[in-house]
């Protein structure tokens, strides 16, 4: 057997790596798809500070200066503050209620056995399909026959069955990615179903909760076309924005707020990657 293992090692030793691969440099035509690629979307994103800072309430170049006074009507804007607030009110709502609805879902559709389980599973993500004004409409004509009045909770109603699926695909990735053994261990020694969840299924798939709790707003946060169906007399952002285009005097303001959330976004963004840095150094550590 030792035989065996020293030549099994001095023929991979032989075997020939590209230096690439090895110093973990970008290959080939790869390097300059994903340069042209990540160019492509973050570019024009990276106008909206730029032109949130301009002294002309027009979008062109060149630019007339350099001037402050947006963020200040961005904060004197009513209408827009009370859209900005609608829309952290439905987003937040959304995702607490989708990504709780996601997690029993994945559980379900993980650990389970029941009749017509592919069906129900297609019939979760149907709002993937089925275009989005097709579903505003049939959602109005629901909220009519039912006689309820358009709010804000019937745009939260229609946002958490647009990001259910969502939520649902996220953490039943998660849930399959850590070893089931451990819940049947934890049942072994004892535990309920509920703690066994707490203690066990929990921890492991919080990564995934968080990233469906990110995702699920951002679904809701960002959405237009339901919003408008649904909206009533209170705007969320996009339908107070989408409002504000025909005012060219309106637009450096929607402009700065649109450069104060994009920041926020990268400062997010940036913290939860230094958190799940932190969390695999810790783990590593912890296991050596």
């Amino acid at each position: 057997m030792s035989i065996v293992a020293s030549k099994a090692a001095k023929s991979a030793a032989h075997v020939h790596v590209p230096s690439s691969i090895m110093e973990g440099r970008p290959y080939g035509g790869l390097f300059f798809y994903a340069v042209f690629y990540l160019s492509f979307i973050y570019i024009p994103v990276l106008f909206l500070p730029l032109f949130s800072f301009n002294d002309s309430i027009y979008i062109a170049f060149p630019l007339k200066g350099f001037t402050t006074k947006w963020y200040g009507e961005m904060a004197a804007s009513n209408g827009l503050i009370e859209a900005l607030k609608n829309s952290l009110k439905v987003g937040t709502a959304v995702c607490i209620i989708s990504t709780i609805f996601g997690v029993l879902a994945a559980k379900a559709m993980t650990r389970y056995r029941f009749p017509a389980k592919g069906p129900i599973t297609g019939l979760i993500m149907l709002p993937f399909v089925v275009p989005g004004i097709i579903l505003g409409i049939a959602l109005l004509i629901l909220t009519y026959s039912m006689g309820m009045e358009l709010s804000l909770f019937t745009i939260a109603v229609s946002h958490v069955l647009l990001a259910v699926p969502f939520s649902m695909l996220v953490l039943i990735s998660r849930m399959e990615g850590f070893d089931k053994n451990l819940e049947e261990a934890s049942l072994d020694l004892g535990e309920g179903p509920w703690r066994t969840f707490w203690q066990v299924t929990f921890p492991l798939t919080l990564p995934g909760i968080v990233a469906s709790l990110l995702l699920c707003f951002s679904v809701s946060f960002d959405e237009f076309i339901l919003a408008f169906f649904l909206s009533g007399n209170e705007a969320t952002l996009p339908i107070y924005i989408w409002s504000q285009l025909r005012f060219p005097s309106k637009l450096p303001s929607v402009l700065a707020l649109g450069a104060c959330i994009f920041v926020f976004s990268c400062v997010l963004v940036t913290f939860s990657e230094w958190l799940r840095r932190r969390g695999v150094q810790v783990k590593t550590a912890s296991s050596v």
